[in-house]
């Protein structure tokens, strides 16, 4: 049985792989969305993150945890946007509608022609999407420093430009969750972002600009706050 063979294949990972979430697998595996999971790749606050595997490609499946989650601070963001206002404080839908919103907003990031993995699939709790990287996945910004420092800050300052004009704020924007793909950002992790007319849209522009600036001071690259948001915002 799926539950069994996954179970034991990860066994660190005990209590993930509930009849429920094994039920969400077997029904994308069935769509075609991707073939089989192989191996973990990192265990975050909300959920677990699983390298996978698509025909002869590799791509990254996102499942996140119902029962442990923090839901009452994923409502706190959620409940600000006006595409979710209809939902009601009940964990197992709200974890659903912020693995939906993830899907979602990765989708219009690419219709803005923002750097970001293609979006594969989403059902309940369980998103996949295109793996950066070609044999392993491309290192986090802050794993993988990039040869020129000022330059890849240029590139990120272009691509939340994109995405913002595109309607869209990334919300949790740091050096966690930009990758470094060839000396180039590709930027992820995107179910915090929210629209630009939500109302706490510019505090959360605020605290991403903040941690590039923070990040990027470390590397000897002195950019002041006012100076990115400006060429983030103006039109």
């Amino acid at each position: 049985m799926v539950t069994r063979t996954y179970q034991e294949r990860f066994k660190t990972l005990k209590g993930v792989f509930d009849e429920f979430t094994n039920r969400t697998i077997f029904t994308l595996q069935s769509q075609g969305v991707f073939d089989d999971l192989l191996s973990p790749l990192s265990v975050g606050k909300e959920s677990n993150v699983f390298i996978g595997q698509k025909g002869e490609k590799k791509v990254i499946v996102k499942i996140y945890r119902v029962q442990n989650c923090d839901f009452k601070r994923m409502f706190s963001y959620i409940g600000k946007d006006p595409r979710y206002a209809y939902l009601q404080r009940q964990r197992r839908q709200i974890v659903f509608a912020w693995a939906q919103r993830e899907y979602r907003n990765l989708l219009w990031a690419a219709k803005a022609k923002v750097r970001v993995p293609e979006a594969l699939g989403w059902l309940q709790h369980i998103i996949v999407e295109e793996m950066i990287g070609t044999d392993v996945p491309a290192p986090r910004l802050k794993d993988g420093l990039p040869e020129n420092p000022e330059q890849f800050l240029d590139l990120i300052i272009a691509e939340m430009r994109k995405l913002y004009r595109g309607g869209l704020i990334h919300g949790d924007l740091s050096a966690f969750n930009i990758l470094n793909d060839e000396e180039k950002p590709v930027l992820i992790d995107f179910s915090q972002a929210t629209m630009v007319k939500t109302p706490n849209s510019e505090e959360l522009l605020e605290r991403d600009v903040k941690n590039l600036v923070q990040f990027f001071t470390k590397l000897k690259i002195s950019r002041t706050f006012e100076e990115i948001f400006k060429k983030v915002v103006e039109k």
